[in-house]
């Protein structure tokens, strides 16, 4: 099969939607953040597309998409984009260019270690930030891809299924940034901070409810009727979690809140992405209602009886929702909808389910492991956490020398 040019466009496209979800990001975690804190906290999105789109050159598509090591990892063969061209992979996207599918996979790159930041945001040095990101991304990141969606990865060769990056992009970044969060501790004045510009999170909800069109219609890989069904359900998951979450709000506080629609909006997002290409419509509808008390019951209850300072719910939107996807996946994927081989899920009689929850199994304990070496390490080459003046000041000032608001007085 030659190059389509309207697969083509289509996966061009995409990318540049999943491209725009981590700007997105930096303003839904800054909106979330203290005025002192803004910079900082939007920094932490953008500088990972600067390290994460320069390290996918150089060696995270190969470790990636390379050729199959032991089904963990990729070899090194295309270090540096190195055979990397305009003529189509038979392994990935036969219709588009190699390139387009690389750049495709690039922004997932980008954007899952930046959705870490957002739970050791407002205490955490910039500089052993990146460094942590960048040994994430080596141990953790391109080794899940791998074995979940390369030739031969060992997560495929159970029989798990992840269309758009549930265990990859999700689960793995939500246990890292609890276990990262844990290791560096809490903020002065937990219990007690309150976002500052609810607005921000509502432009950085519309930006990621933009680009995940493409975060889940893209990976279909074409221009196809898969394509079109992975955006259906994945609004729909969107739209039944926002709502489902707005109820709880009105049952609980009595008022439904905008940071309540916004974050509901997300984890429906969360929950289907897994399943955007596998489940039914009706089933994305069932996901997006119910993963709003899971993610709501995280974030509220768990957090507050555990006491860790997940600072923007990394791990209770992401974490949370995409095991809860993961799940889901196991139970209403059916070969109907992907056209594919792999088992039906258990509501069609299938047991796809016991495939989904090793393949939960092994992320969680992958990103956990890696994440607390990775921590624990540089913690004992470098300083990860501000000091504690610097913290009071606002880490706009003690790391970038900058204020969000020059003209306004800093407030706590």
């Amino acid at each position: 099969m030659g190059i389509n040019s309207g697969d083509t466009a289509w996966i061009l496209t995409a990318s540049a939607l999943v491209l725009i979800m981590t700007p997105g990001l930096a303003f839904f975690y800054g909106g979330m953040s203290r005025q002192k804190n803004l910079l900082n906290t939007m920094m932490m999105s953008y500088g990972t597309i600067g390290l994460a789109v320069v390290m996918w050159i150089l060696i995270g598509y190969s470790l990636s998409f390379g050729s199959n090591v032991g089904g963990f990892v990729g070899g090194l063969d295309f270090f540096g984009f190195n055979g990397v061209g305009m003529a189509a992979s038979a392994d990935y996207g036969s219709s588009i260019p190699q390139l387009a599918f690389a750049v495709f996979q690039m922004m997932f790159a980008v954007i899952t270690p930046a959705l870490i930041t957002g739970a050791l945001a407002e205490r955490m040095k910039f500089g052993p930030m990146m460094i942590f990101i960048a040994l994430w991304s080596i141990i953790v990141y391109y080794p899940l891809a791998h074995m979940q969606w390369g030739v031969g990865g060992f997560l495929g060769s159970i029989g798990a299924v992840d269309f758009a990056g549930g265990n990859v992009v999700h689960i793995s970044s939500g246990v890292a940034g609890l276990v990262a969060c844990i290791m560096l501790g809490k903020r002065k004045n937990y219990g007690s901070i309150v976002p500052h510009n609810i607005p921000f999170v509502l432009l950085g909800a519309a930006l990621l409810l933009f680009g995940w069109m493409g975060f889940n219609g893209g990976s279909a890989l074409a221009a196809n009727g898969l394509a079109a069904h992975a955006v259906v359900t994945s609004i729909t998951a969107a739209s039944a979690a926002m709502i489902s979450w707005m109820i709880i709000d009105k049952i609980v506080s009595k008022k439904p809140t905008a940071l309540g629609a916004a974050t509901g909006l997300i984890v429906g997002l969360v929950a289907i992405t897994p399943g955007a290409g596998f489940v039914p419509v009706w089933a994305s509808l069932i996901i997006g209602l119910l993963v709003s008390p899971i993610c709501w019951f995280g974030i509220s209850k768990l957090k507050q009886k555990l006491g860790y300072d997940d600072a923007l719910d990394a791990f209770g939107c992401h974490g949370l929702g995409g095991i809860w996807g993961g799940i889901a996946t196991g139970l209403f994927a059916t070969v109907s909808v992907s056209g594919g081989d792999h088992a039906q899920g258990l509501f069609f009689g299938g047991d796809l389910i016991l495939s989904q929850l090793l393949a939960i199994v092994i992320t969680v304990a992958l990103s956990a492991v890696g994440t607390f070496i990775i921590f624990k390490v540089i913690s004992l080459l470098m300083k990860v956490r501000v000091e504690e003046k610097d913290e009071d000041q606002g880490l706009d000032q003690s790391e970038h020398g900058e204020s969000a608001y020059p003209t306004t007085s800093e407030v706590v």
